[in-house]
């Protein structure tokens, strides 16, 4: 039986009296596609949380391929293989696109502070090949030719997939994407349907994804889990997770028009 990239099982955080997710186990198998969706408040930015240990959860396990990650410090998590992206955009602004991408990739130098401190030919060439890779990054994403610009120039779409190339740079095993679609036009959340999927084929990724934009989950997703007030709701194929009553309801409304849940 093939190990799970991602597991939560029976997964609780409590901020005070609230439980922000109250009990949350789904699984996520290697190069899956999965989306965590629910309304606003539901809990998914909390669960993004718990898997990347900014949040430590008072109950429950969540593994990495079978090696337990909950309550380990994000420095770590990142270096087992995790990365993500956020709801709320975090780039430094005063540096240039192609140095928001390039810090990522310092987790992984090969060099020591002697060889920063005195230049040495390794910190040259460790700085070529994270400048070449950077590079490479953001040719996929369309942001090449803005590599000098300060990332705070960039439209909100840009950030967006500025975001997702920086989070490449550590070399992930599973990509954690926070709203990527968040800003964008519907050209532009229709390319990013077609990125994922190639991202996963190229980087041979797993994708869990929290996103609003019913399009993009219904279309890139394989496996979709609903949460409502910090509990599972549905879970399942997205056609199934799209009809069911209580997705409909809490989700998207009881009167939801049709054709906002309908594939293109």
């Amino acid at each position: 039986m093939t190990t799970p990239a991602l597991k939560l099982d029976n997964v609780a955080k409590i901020f005070g009296g609230l439980r922000a997710i109250d009990g949350v186990s789904f699984e996520v198998a290697p190069r899956q596609i999965f989306g965590l969706i629910g309304p606003n408040g539901a809990g998914k930015t909390t669960a993004f949380n718990c898997i990347s240990g900014v949040y430590t959860p008072e109950q429950g396990t969540i593994s990495f391929f079978g090696q337990s990650i909950a309550g380990r410090p994000p420095s770590e998590i990142a270096a087992l293989g995790i990365a993500r992206t956020f709801q709320n955009i975090r780039l430094f602004g005063d540096m240039t696109v192609l140095e928001n991408v390039m810090v990522a990739g310092h987790a992984t130098i090969g060099f020591g502070p002697l060889a920063a401190m005195f230049r040495l030919r390794k910190q040259a060439e460790e700085q070529e090949r994270l400048a070449a890779r950077a590079h490479e990054l953001l040719r996929i994403f369309e942001l090449d030719a803005l590599a000098g610009e300060f990332s705070k120039s960039l439209p909100y779409g840009s950030q967006r997939k500025l975001e997702i190339a920086r989070a490449l740079m550590l070399n992930p095993k599973l990509l954690l994407l926070d709203e990527p679609a968040a800003g964008m036009n519907s050209r532009e959340a229709d390319s990013l349907k077609n990125q994922i999927r190639w991202l996963r084929d190229t980087f041979d990724l797993t994708i869990v994804l929290v996103e609003h934009n019913m399009q993009v989950v219904m279309n890139v997703c394989e496996q979709v889990h609903c949460v409502d007030h910090g509990q599972t709701i549905a879970s399942g194929e997205p056609l199934h997770v799209q009809n069911h009553p209580a997705v409909r309801t809490a989700y998207l409304g009881a009167d939801v028009d049709e054709s906002t849940l309908r594939q293109s």
